[in-house]
C-alpha cells in the first residue's frame, strides 16, 4: 500500500518569512514561532512542509517541538487555560484549582474540550509568585484564586463566546 502523499499550500507571509529565515542560525525555532503564531499549534501537514521547503529533518523540527513547552501539536482550545505550578502556586493549592477546572468543564490536563472551548495545560512559574494561586486565561491572569472563585472566571469566558454567537 502506497502512502499519499500531502502537501499544504502555505500563505504567502508565511513562505515569506521562511524565506528570510532560510540559513539564518535559529532559523527553525523562529520559524516554528510564527507558524505557531498563525495556527495556534504546529499542524503535521505544515511542519512536513517545512521540512521540506527549509530541508531541515522532520525529526529535527520535532525535536524542537517537543522540546520546548511553548510549543503545541494539537490544536488548542479558544480559550486556553493555563494553572501555574510553581512552587509557591503548588504550596497554595495550585493542584485542587486544576482538578477542580477538570470537573467543572470536563476537560483534563493537557487536552481540549470536546466543544473546543476551552484546554488546559499546566505551567511552571509565570512570575506572580506573590498572587499564588495563579491562572493564566488567553494571557490575562487570574490571581489568588480560590476554588469557590473558579465558576465566577470561567463564567466570563462562556458568557463571552455565547454573546459573540447570540
Amino acid at each position: 500500500m502506497m502512502l499519499e502523499k500531502q502537501e499544504i499550500q502555505l500563505e504567502k507571509p508565511l513562505l515569506d518569512y521562511m524565506e528570510e529565515w532560510k540559513g539564518k542560525p535559529g532559523n527553525e525555532i523562529m520559524v516554528l514561532h510564527k507558524i505557531q503564531e498563525v495556527y495556534g499549534y504546529v499542524p503535521r501537514k505544515v511542519a512536513m512542509e517545512v521540512s521540506r521547503l527549509m530541508l531541515i529533518p522532520l525529526a529535527k523540527i520535532y525535536g524542537i517541538i517537543t522540546f520546548y513547552h511553548l510549543f503545541k501539536l494539537k490544536k488548542p482550545g479558544k480559550n486556553q487555560i493555563q494553572v501555574c505550578l510553581g512552587t509557591a502556586c503548588y504550596l497554595k493549592g495550585g493542584n485542587d484549582i486544576i482538578e477542580e477546572i477538570e470537573n467543572i468543564l470536563g476537560v483534563a490536563v493537557n487536552t481540549t474540550s470536546d466543544d473546543g472551548k476551552f484546554s488546559l495545560e499546566i505551567v511552571r512559574c509565570v512570575g506572580c509568585c506573590g498572587l499564588a494561586p495563579v491562572m493564566l486565561i488567553n494571557g490575562k491572569t487570574h490571581g489568588n484564586v480560590a476554588k469557590s472563585d473558579l465558576p465566577k472566571i470561567l463564567g466570563e469566558y462562556t458568557k463571552e463566546e455565547a454573546l459573540k454567537n447570540g
